[in-house]
């Protein structure tokens, strides 16, 4: 069973609609062990209202967190604290699909970073970047951070309005492979979710 992460260079680069489009495409359980910002949003939520299929199982989060700041600054807030002894993986036989919050170095405690976490769950990775001035940059980091620790990279996802130039470089550089491109929608859909997921199936069928 197929284990993957969704992680992102940044905060809203598009983790949410990547993730419902791997989890429609496998079938897979989706789990955001730590939503911060749920007053007002629910990632799961979201993932839930774009999936089709009955076979996925939204697993709920370990740690939900009113405010809408980093991870460990809003359970600073509401009196908690993120332990990672608290964040295990779900019992399933099925494929999982995990989202992170923002990139990998958002802190979830003083000592404890999101790709302390990713370690934790050895599993694979998958990058989403979205085209802005500086991306570049932070998609390398995010690659070269991960790589350092000994994280699979099973590819990287382009979310947004497309720019060649920067893909090209960023694919003959890291050499990871292209899994999709998620071009800008006026709204999404289980539709277009259900679309895309169509086109990375069989991508994803491989790794």
């Amino acid at each position: 069973m197929k284990r993957i992460f969704v992680t992102g260079i940044g905060t809203e680069v598009g983790k949410t609609v990547v993730s419902a489009i791997i989890t429609e495409a496998l079938q897979a359980d989706y789990w955001k062990p730590v939503q911060s910002g749920a007053e007002s949003d629910s990632d799961t939520a979201t993932v839930r209202s774009l999936v089709q299929n009955q076979q996925s199982f939204f697993h709920p989060e370990v740690y939900r967190l009113p405010l809408p700041l980093s991870p460990h600054a809003a359970a600073a807030a509401a009196g908690l604290t993120i332990d990672l002894e608290n964040i295990q993986l779900p019992k399933t036989q099925n494929h999982l699909v995990i989202e992170g919050a923002g990139g990998i170095f958002v802190p979830l405690n003083n000592n404890n970073l999101v790709v302390d976490m990713i370690s934790g769950f050895n599993c694979e990775v998958m990058l989403v970047s979205r085209h802005y001035l500086g991306s570049i940059n932070h998609t390398l980091l995010t690659w070269e951070a991960l790589k350092n620790r000994g994280i699979k990279i099973t590819g990287i996802v382009f979310n947004g309005e497309p720019n060649p130039a920067s893909e090209k470089f960023i694919l003959h550089y890291t050499g990871l492979p292209l899994l999709l491109s998620v071009l800008p929608e006026t709204a999404l859909t289980p539709e277009i979710i259900g679309r895309y997921a169509i086109q990375i199936r069989e991508k994803l069928d491989t790794i």
